[in-house]
């Protein structure tokens, strides 16, 4: 039974709770947050949107396999601990820019980290999601 409630009140919450999550994303090198809670938000709000609309709706709004996200947020992540070595330093030393950027603030290594991480969170919570919901008896 899908309830018209949850359906439309899903249709304003996953962009405010996906936009949560970046947020939550962007400020995690500073302060609490980071792209564990802010993939977990993010997951969330599929999760939502899957419940009101069922699996097969919210897999049309990802358009590509959650699954997809795992490898490309460790190659990020790994990319991230291994930049510095490229300029003699030892694996996952802060790198940062010089300039701070506008509502960024200082980004570097650590921004790239969370972001990978914040892929494979998402990548992992809805992939578990969908197997358990798609899977027929």
């Amino acid at each position: 039974m899908r309830s018209i409630i949850l359906q439309t009140a899903t249709r304003y919450l996953l962009p405010i709770l996906l936009l949560f999550s970046f947020f939550l994303l962007l400020r995690g090198h500073y302060y609490p947050g980071g792209g564990f809670v802010g993939g977990l938000v993010a997951s969330i709000a599929f999760v939502l949107h899957s419940f009101a609309n069922g699996a097969e709706a919210t897999m049309k709004i990802l358009r590509r396999k959650p699954l997809s996200l795992i490898p490309i947020g460790l190659a990020i992540s790994a990319f991230s601990v291994f930049l510095p070595t490229f300029f003699g330093l030892p694996p996952m030393t802060g790198l940062w820019l010089e300039e701070k950027i506008a509502f960024l603030g200082m980004v570097g290594t650590a921004l790239l980290f969370d972001i990978g991480v914040y892929c494979v969170v998402v990548g992992v919570v809805l992939t578990i999601l969908f197997t358990i919901s798609l899977t027929k008896d």
